[in-house]
């Protein structure tokens, strides 16, 4: 029973950004109702799989719902959402609004059935700008935000994309708070309300709130970007047999340092001895530290900083993160048992809380695995729900196939 039990979602995303937000509302809680089409997400796809249609990009992004699969082109199907949307608290879209229009599922029309609904859609981009109907993809929005400029700016010159769902991963994140925030607003006032929430917006203030600089003050103070995001050598420090990754950041920290590795004559040294000259000089500072870090094993590296009080971290790869200590000391690499898939590999709800503690409802459904159990809870007989199987509204269930 986590902190959003008894609130009910329809869930209408695919791929990620939006499945993502719905996974975590569904881990806190609440009853996540996944509306897929007849052939289902797209991501269910992706990457090595036991069973079809059951791949990991899916897995790990769809626990905590149940599934149904409705044709929405269809009166019929378009039927079923509005009855399933009656009664819910949030309905959560990530295709553009003028596509919901075409499918009558705007707005104004369920906002006519169900008043007290929180309408999210999770898009490209803000609906009074000239870029409204343009679709938008994690690439695209990266690139319009300046990461692969930034990354070719720290790199070998060559603009390349964060090798992660990053955008969609943050505008999910974000989906979540304003979903929340809506709830709030509807509980205190009675009324639901639409809200969009923008990729290339968001991103945008995500990349600028860090490297905005100068170009904050009207007229510019510089070209913007901060400094030491910005040095070539901010990087995991190569080791006399691997790499770690080190922060050396305030003057504790660094005096502290000075002290574990013998090197006082830096703490003499201008460019060293205090925040702003530091700053002034992150090159020259982290170019030297990398000098340093080369003389000592990791191990040896790890043992000293962390005696000293300095923060260090190692450098995982995929598979040697799912052995880190911590992690495996707090379970958040659990072996689980899919109803389908055997057993795999989940990963625990991060956030906890004192009284209403979430944990996954459920593992990632397979293709209408809850179909006839979501059309019987909205009214639906048995003879109706053979119907809809048969006039291609709906499919049968997975055990029927």
């Amino acid at each position: 029973m986590g902190p959003l039990a008894g609130i009910k979602i329809v869930d209408m995303t695919t791929v990620l950004m939006g499945p993502y937000a719905t996974q975590m509302l569904g881990d806190y809680g609440a009853d996540v109702v996944k509306v897929e089409s007849l052939e289902g997400d797209v991501t269910r796809l992706i990457g090595p799989m036991r069973h079809a249609g059951m791949g990991p990009v899916f897995l790990n992004t769809n626990r905590s719902k149940r599934a149904i699969s409705l044709d929405l082109k269809k009166p019929a199907g378009r039927e079923a959402v509005l009855r399933l949307i009656r009664d819910a608290d949030v309905l959560v879209y990530n295709v553009r609004p003028q596509a919901m229009a075409r499918l009558q599922l705007g707005y104004e029309v369920v906002s006519e059935i169900n008043p007290r609904l929180v309408y999210a859609g999770v898009f490209g981009f803000g609906q009074d700008g000239p870029y409204a109907a343009k679709p938008a993809y994690d690439d695209l929005i990266q690139g319009a935000t300046a990461l692969p400029a930034l990354m070719a700016q720290t790199g070998d010159g060559v603009p390349r994309y964060v090798p992660n769902a990053l955008v969609d991963r943050i505008v999910g994140l974000t989906a979540v708070g304003a979903i929340c925030a809506s709830l709030v607003h509807r509980d205190r006032t009675g009324r639901g309300q639409r809200v969009d929430i923008p990729m290339f917006e968001t991103m945008a203030g995500f990349v600028m709130g860090d490297h905005m600089g100068g170009l904050t003050f009207e007229p510019p103070l510089d070209k913007g970007g901060y400094a030491r995001h910005l040095s070539r050598d901010r990087r995991p420090y190569k080791t006399a047999d691997g790499y770690l990754s080190v922060i050396v950041y305030n003057d504790k920290q660094w005096q502290n340092f000075f002290k574990a590795t013998g090197r006082d004559d830096l703490g003499a040294d201008a460019r060293f001895a205090s925040f702003a000259g530091r700053a002034a000089n992150i090159d020259f500072v982290y170019a030297e530290l990398a000098r340093i870090f080369e003389t000592r094993t990791t191990a040896d590296w790890i043992e000293l900083l962390t005696r000293a009080d300095v923060p260090v971290m190692p450098m995982h790869d995929l598979q040697s993160i799912l052995h880190d200590p911590h992690l495996e000391a707090t379970g958040f690499f659990p072996i689980v048992e899919h109803p389908t898939e055997g057993k795999i590999r989940s990963m625990k709800v991060t956030a906890t809380w004192s009284d209403t503690e979430a944990e996954p409802a459920r593992l990632a459904p397979r293709l209408n695995e809850h179909g006839e159990e979501i059309l019987r809870e909205i009214g639906y007989s048995a003879d109706e729900i053979a119907a809809l199987v048969r006039d291609g509204v709906t499919v049968p269930p997975p055990d029927a196939k």
